[in-house]
């Protein structure tokens, strides 16, 4: 899966950052248009920001790099989180992880997706569903008291 944005991508890019540099603040409003609009922040994209707001593209990066929900490469299909903070850990989510990394053959801890592109896996350190703990995302849900079988049935629906 390449991740270097395609011609109109880019003429995207210029128009987001356009329309939002005049804003006061206008990094992570640019950065939350283009993930919206693309599903992840191009490498090329950091450049032309960097170059429009006068930042340095170290600045832009890191901006993209500190925030878990910005993408730097696009997701899978399906995008599943897993939440590792303390209520989970303190209910088995490591082992619904590892279950997880098991079936799909990429790493939770370094947010892969799967070869063919369906399954994208990330850790998460709160959904504020604590009291439902284990709990994940899946897509544009969220799903407490995961259970071994419960994580199964999902990848089975997704796959």
């Amino acid at each position: 899966m390449s991740s270097a944005p395609a011609s109109a991508d880019l003429d995207l890019v210029y128009a987001i950052v356009a329309r939002l540099k005049h804003d006061d603040g206008p990094l992570l409003p640019i950065l939350h248009a283009l993930q919206d609009a693309l599903g992840y922040v191009p490498p090329d994209a950091v450049r032309v920001i960097a170059s429009e707001l006068n930042l340095t593209r170290a600045e832009v990066h890191g901006v993209v790099t500190f925030y878990h929900d910005f993408r730097q490469t696009p997701a899978g299909r399906h995008v599943i989180k897993l939440c590792r903070a303390e209520a989970c850990q303190s209910m088995g989510c490591e082992a619904l992880v590892a279950r997880a990394e098991q079936q799909l053959g990429i790493s939770c801890g370094h947010g892969q997706t799967t070869v063919d592109g369906n399954v994208t896996l990330e850790p998460v350190y709160c959904l504020g569903l604590c009291a439902t703990a284990p709990a994940g995302w899946v897509d544009d849900r969220p799903v407490g008291r995961l259970t071994t079988a419960r994580l199964d049935a999902i990848l089975k629906e997704i796959a």
